[in-house]
């Protein structure tokens, strides 16, 4: 039944419409680390699938999403947010990237996926909110931007309690920022020796992970930070810029919306 259901899927794919849009916060101004990798994820996924869609900015994309994260995308009658549901989303439709995997190449697929929204997602929530360098002179400022006092000050410090609420709940709260810059290291070994010589992870042809790996390694390349220190730990993997290069020059250059 299960090999009738993906045959299914695969051979009936719906036709994506033209006006599919991304919704994200203001790009000059307020969007943050984090939510601009997680953005870059997802449009990257999309144009691998050859699925258009249009970046619209929003000043109050965060609340416009259904789950309070970004990005979402609204297709039809219907709103989607974070790539994980996106991917579903698309899947059900009849697009998918991964579909050729085999289910232990799935499950790795997976596990990578889960490291690199544990280490390098958490990391930069981290430098963002809980650095108080980054969340004084970046994070706070850039995030209340779009806002008069005193809503944008009541609003940046709400958001920055509730990332270190949450990094104490996961064991982050404690950590010092040399501490996190090595997860961020070690995450990016394990991706590196994943990766190899290979294109993409998963050989010839890019998956959701690359998809991932893409948003977050692109974004925090070129993302002006306090510090260098988060940048040039991935720089000391020559084959995650290259891939970083590939997926830019086949996915975006002279494509983008």
């Amino acid at each position: 039944f299960c090999l009738i259901q993906d045959f299914f899927l695969n051979s009936t794919a719906e036709p994506w419409p033209e006006n599919a849009t991304l919704y994200q916060p203001l790009k000059e101004d307020q969007i943050l680390l984090s939510d601009c990798a997680s953005s870059l994820a997802v449009q990257a996924y999309l144009r691998m699938c050859g699925l258009p869609v249009q970046v619209v900015c929003r000043v109050n994309a965060e609340y416009m999403s259904p789950s309070g994260k970004i990005p979402f995308i609204h297709v039809g009658n219907q709103v989607v947010s974070e790539l994980g549901p996106i991917v579903q989303f698309t899947k059900a439709k009849g697009h998918s990237l991964s579909e050729a995997l085999d289910d232990v190449q799935r499950a790795e697929m997976k596990a990578y996926m889960e490291l690199v929204n544990n280490m390098l997602l958490t990391a930069e929530l981290y430098i963002q909110w809980c650095d108080d360098a980054t969340a004084t002179e970046i994070s706070r400022p850039r995030y209340s931007s779009p806002y008069s006092w005193p809503l944008s000050s009541i609003l940046a410090y709400q958001k920055q309690w509730e990332v270190r609420r949450k990094m104490n709940a996961i064991g982050w709260g404690g950590k010092t920022l040399e501490q996190v810059y090595e997860d961020v290291s070690q995450c990016c070994q394990a991706l590196s020796q994943r990766l190899g010589t290979q294109p993409y992870f998963f050989n010839k042809h890019p998956t959701e992970l690359d998809a991932l790996v893409f948003g977050h390694l692109f974004t925090i390349l070129t993302t002006r930070l306090t510090s260098a220190e988060l940048a040039e730990r991935i720089k000391s993997y020559s084959n995650l810029l290259s891939f970083c290069r590939r997926i830019e020059q086949t996915y975006f250059e002279d494509k983008r919306s």
